[in-house]
């Protein structure tokens, strides 16, 4: 059972992320699916409840990301740290495609997130071009 979350620290977190996934950048108000407050090292590992652990996740990262803190660079079959939202900046290690369908991963942790959390599965390239041609994706800052 998931930890109590306090509602301060919730919007704290929806706020920080501004309502996207921390990984995969899907705004929540483009699908009809609610978000999930992610440890990212998880509690089982040690991880703590603060916002210096939390972020926004949309479910398929979330479940997919589980509470793996590794896995294998697809370019260099290197372990690495999965990319850490908290501590490092998302732009820092990946990049659209020309066409923003396509996550690419700039650093061997920026690759293996994308590989680890299957973030260019067809069915979301598919949807990140129909919000391309809706103006609503990629997400602006």
């Amino acid at each position: 059972m998931s930890p109590y979350i306090p509602v301060k620290l919730q919007r704290q977190i929806r706020s920080q992320f501004k309502n996207r996934c921390a990984y995969c950048q899907t705004a929540e108000a483009l699908i009809a699916i609610t978000f999930e407050i992610e440890h990212t090292i998880p509690r089982s590992l040690g991880g703590s409840t603060t916002i210096e652990n939390l972020c926004l996740a949309c479910p398929h990262c979330n479940r997919h990301k589980a509470s793996r803190q590794y896995f294998l660079d697809p370019e260099t079959q290197d372990l690495v740290p999965l990319f850490h939202p908290q501590q490092q900046v998302w732009a820092d290690h990946f990049a659209w495609s020309i066409d923003t369908t396509t996550l690419i991963g700039l650093t061997a942790s920026g690759r293996a997130t994308i590989a680890a959390l299957t973030m260019n599965r067809p069915a979301l390239k598919n949807l990140r071009k129909l919000w391309n041609r809706v103006g609503q994706h990629p997400p602006q800052d």
